[in-house]
């Protein structure tokens, strides 16, 4: 879960490039008051996907949820989620590059600002998840998803 204030510009952005698939998951360093943002409304996350969709020229909505509940989500779901897909956790600290292009389905996990807790990272990789970077520079939420979803899809 982003600030707030960039929660809006992240559905478009994720929305334009054609994702159909977003999960907001609760991490140590998201704020809990977050949770209680309007943004998070049913109402505004559709008028910002329609927004996003009338631009790109899509007409499937993306299906948007979330879970409070970290470890029942990496634990429980997150493993059933990456079956069948090439699956990412983006990460400053990681050792692999995020590869280019890549082919199929694919599953990316970016954290909060501040990124994730060691041992939330050790749970991705036990879920399936390769940890990749983005380079060295520490980005903000809404840049290193562009970043991210566009290596991995198009370049």
């Amino acid at each position: 879960m982003p600030r707030p204030i960039v929660f809006n510009r992240l559905l478009g952005h994720i929305t334009a490039l054609g994702i159909k698939k977003i999960i907001i998951i609760h991490s140590k360093r998201v704020e809990k008051s977050y949770w209680k943002s309007p943004v998070l409304k049913e109402e505004n996350i559709k008028a910002q996907l329609i927004l996003a969709l009338e631009q790109a020229k899509d007409t499937i909505m993306p299906e948007v949820s979330h879970r409070m509940k970290f470890k029942l989500f990496v634990e429980d779901e997150l493993p059933d989620i990456v079956k069948g897909t090439s699956a990412f956790v983006a990460h400053p600290e990681a050792g692999e590059a995020i590869p280019s292009g890549v082919k199929g389905a694919f599953t990316l996990v970016i954290g909060p600002e501040g990124g994730f807790l060691p041992n939330e990272i050790e749970a991705f990789k036990r879920a399936g998840c390769r940890c990749v970077s983005l380079g060295e520079r520490i980005l903000r939420v809404e840049t290193a998803v562009v970043a991210a979803l566009s290596k991995l899809a198009y370049f």
